[in-house]
């Protein structure tokens, strides 16, 4: 027995020696795409390095985000640039002018600027996807490159859908896809995959609610219309070449960039309306949230100094530093109204109204300032990340909206009567110092936001684990085709039943027809039958 118990770590040892590889062996593609998409992806890069898998990722000669050298991947750098960071830094500039000029004065007015944001929309999303397709073209053709991750034999590939590298990739080397999506190059997601019924699923950036008037289902699918077709306007021109050049025209590019074996959706029904889904989009919402670590020194002293008014946080996120001076001032002057103390990230100039109770920061822990007890209110763009750290964090909102997704974010949790959105175009320090306090002093809107804290943490697996888990569940099982819908490679006209319809009726008016006939021809027997038998009673008569 002492023999035995002595010799029963190294078994253990031996026997779980023998269960990682299988378990936590596997070497992972990433094709991710750059800007604050991948500060999403490295969460999920981190996890998966300590679960104990290969990760490699494939990042432009130009990325702004992706360092080359990472103790949690190796990377693979394409000798190539994409142009990503000036041509999103010269996008956003000019969204936020436009913005900036949208004065309701008029409807026409407004009509005129909503026209000026999509014309640049489809302006500059169309040049971001044709550098993309470039790229591809280059790693294509680049015999060496291709050669090298053939030869590495990857178990999965997890991308980006936000543009078309990661997928092509993936078939190109005939390996299972997994997504860390919410938008894809053709729009957001369950729009594209799942049944979408426009009566109560407000399209992408209309700012509607799963509860519509009669005029708001008018604009849900007008919007749906137009959004849509200028989506594929914006991709299909760039992309569907190379579809062809490199997978044959029999690929049908409608149906090529829906074909992931799971989709790890970036949000959840705390946040989402409720909707139809499919087996194999897996929520995780929130998944990058954690709880807050103690503030550095300096700041948690500054913190403290709040007494019981508490601090405000502001940050409009990474890509916006600075605004307008104008503006700067108004939000400045309004901040100095209140008691609060405020720390505010802000590279551009220092305003010459700052109050005594406002820091500026050029960074700031936004994850711990939120899990403070003593911060009050959350002022932010409405980025996915922050919206869901404030949620996990129970912090109310106040969101100044400035372009992509962020109004629909903020229109979201505003439904849920946690935030007060301010139009940036007509912000004025009372407007702003009213938003503020109503978000502080009414208590409704921190009950709100704290219900949806607990009902995001109440979950019987932690987001992060349950992505990674599908992630090595598709390893395992070298992809999961079971839980794909055959729904997206039907063409419209078979998947709304159109042809079976057209069938049905077509059978019905063919049986009208017949019963017409029938009976047409029966009342021409009976009426025939009586006039041959009336004519031969008159002759009879006659005859008598």
């Amino acid at each position: 027995n002492h023999h035995t118990m002595a010799y029963l770590p190294l078994v253990l040892f031996t026997l779980l020696s023998f269960q990682l590889p299988s378990s936590f062996g596997g070497k992972i593609l990433v094709f991710p795409l750059d800007g604050s998409h991948w500060v999403n992806m490295k969460v999920l890069i981190e996890e998966l390095h300590a679960k104990g898998h290969e990760i490699t990722v494939v990042r432009p000669s130009d990325s702004w985000y992706i360092s080359d050298k990472s103790p949690f991947y190796t990377s693979v750098m394409l000798p190539y640039s994409s142009g990503f960071e000036e041509n999103i830094k010269t996008y956003l500039f000019q969204q936020l002018e436009i913005r900036l000029q949208r004065k309701p004065t008029s409807f026409w007015s407004h009509m005129w600027t909503e026209i000026e944001m999509r014309r640049l929309i489809l302006d500059q999303f169309t040049q971001f996807h044709k550098g993309m397709s470039e790229t591809i073209t280059q790693m294509f053709e680049d015999e060496k490159l291709m050669q090298s991750l053939h030869a590495a034999k990857f178990d999965v590939v997890l991308t980006d859908p936000g543009f078309g590298g990661g997928t092509m990739l993936a078939r190109r080397l005939q390996v299972p896809l997994v997504f860390s999506v919410r938008w894809t190059i053709q729009g957001e997601t369950h729009l594209l995959i799942a049944p979408s019924p426009l009566a109560y699923i407000p399209f992408a950036g209309t700012e509607l609610t799963d509860k519509m008037t009669f005029p708001q289902r008018i604009k849900n699918l007008l919007s749906y219309s137009v959004g849509m077709y200028t989506m594929s306007h914006m991709a299909e021109p760039n992309y569907k070449p190379a579809v062809m050049k490199y997978f044959g025209p029999d690929v049908d590019y409608s149906t090529f960039f829906l074909d992931a074996d799971i989709w790890l959706m970036r949000n959840d029904f705390v946040f989402e309306f409720p909707r139809p889904t499919l087996p194999n989009i897996v929520y995780m919402g929130g998944f990058q949230c954690k709880p807050s670590n103690p503030l550095p020194a300096d700041l948690e002293a500054f913190v403290q100094s709040s007494g019981d008014h508490g601090v405000i946080v502001m940050t409009l996120g990474t890509l916006v530093g600075k605004l307008p001076q104008h503006i700067t001032e108004e939000i400045a002057a309004a901040f100095g109204q209140l008691p609060q103390k405020v720390i505010w990230r802000y590279l551009g100039q220092r305003p010459t109204n700052l109050g005594n109770n406002t820091l500026l920061v050029n960074w700031l822990p936004q994850n711990d300032l939120l899990g403070h007890p003593k911060t009050r209110v959350f002022v932010t763009h409405g980025g996915t990340n922050g919206v869901q750290e404030a949620i996990y964090h129970g912090v109310p909102v106040v969101g100044l909206p400035l372009f992509f997704d962020q109004p629909d974010n903020l229109s979201r949790i505003r439904a849920k009567g946690a935030a007060v959105i301010v139009d940036i175009a007509m912000l004025e320090r009372d407007i702003f110092a009213e938003a503020l306090m109503t978000a502080i002093y009414n208590s409704t809107y921190r009950e709100n936001m704290q219900m949806l804290s607990r009902l995001h943490r109440d979950q019987p697996m932690k987001p992060l684990d349950q992505a990674v888990f599908w992630i090595e569940y598709v390893i395992r099982h070298r992809g999961a085709r079971h839980l794909q819908t055959q729904s997206y490679k039907m063409s419209w006209f078979v998947y709304k039943s159109i042809d079976v319809i057209a069938f049905l009726l077509t059978v019905v008016l063919f049986m009208i027809l017949i019963c017409f006939f029938s009976l047409r021809l029966l009342w021409r027997m009976i009426f025939i039958g009586k006039k041959v038998k009336h004519e031969r009673s008159e002759k009879q008569k006659q005859s008598g």
